[in-house]
């Protein structure tokens, strides 16, 4: 005879007697993990640390839901185990790996059961989110200039002041034509006359070119 089938994803409800019932992440974001001066022991550098507290029989799905309401955003999950330093985080993904992690903390609290439960826990964003960010920015950059494009070389940015290069050029008027030859003025014309010698009321014409005067 085959008994009901044992959920494996409400493992760790099944807690010590002595466990509290409520545990404590004391979760850090916005910063990063350095080496601390001089001894070169990790150390969390930055950011914001804040103390949530959660019921033991909380999900993933729940813990991360809540863990989001906390930054403002979407976030991963990476804790550290009892004992260890912050180069050996692990990535909390599912029910399971939320059981084993309290499972461990409960292992290392055992010498204080009055104590209550506090997780250290290192919240970032998805890798998904900074590759939209980034493009986004880089968008808005572009559409901010539309009218200077930019070359790069070297890893510098050059930037053009002009989409199509321009040529200019002046037009001449057309050249007055000159003629060599020197224009010879008419000759003067002269008009001669006389009076008549014994008769003056007689005027005399002498021929001025093509006509007589």
């Amino acid at each position: 005879m085959v008994g009901p089938s044992l959920d494996t994803t409400k493992l760790h409800l099944k807690a010590p007697s002595s466990a509290p019932a409520t545990i404590k992440f004391l979760c850090s974001y916005g910063g990063k993990i350095i080496p601390r001066f001089p001894d070169g022991k990790l150390r969390y550098q930055g950011g914001e640390t804040r103390v949530i507290g959660v019921d033991r029989s909380i999900s993933f799905a729940e813990l991360l839901l809540k863990l989001g309401e906390l930054c403002g955003t979407s976030v991963s999950l990476r804790c550290q185990l009892p004992k260890e330093d912050l180069d050996a985080l692990v990535s909390i993904t599912s029910d399971e790996d939320l059981a084993n992690l309290i499972e461990e903390y409960d292992r290392a609290g055992a010498a204080t059961p009055t104590a209550s439960l506090k997780i250290r826990a290192f919240l970032s964003l998805p890798k998904k989110i900074y590759s939209s960010s980034s493009k986004s920015s880089s968008s808005s950059s572009s559409s901010s200039s539309p009218s200077s494009p930019s070359n790069s070389y070297g890893g510098a940015t050059i930037a053009s002041t002009s989409t199509t290069p321009r040529c200019y050029y002046h037009q001449m008027s057309k050249p007055v034509a000159f003629s060599s030859k020197k224009k010879t003025p008419p000759p003067p014309q002269y008009q001669y006359g006389y009076h008549a010698h014994g008769n003056p009321g007689h005027i005399y014409l002498v021929h001025n070119g093509n006509h007589w005067q």
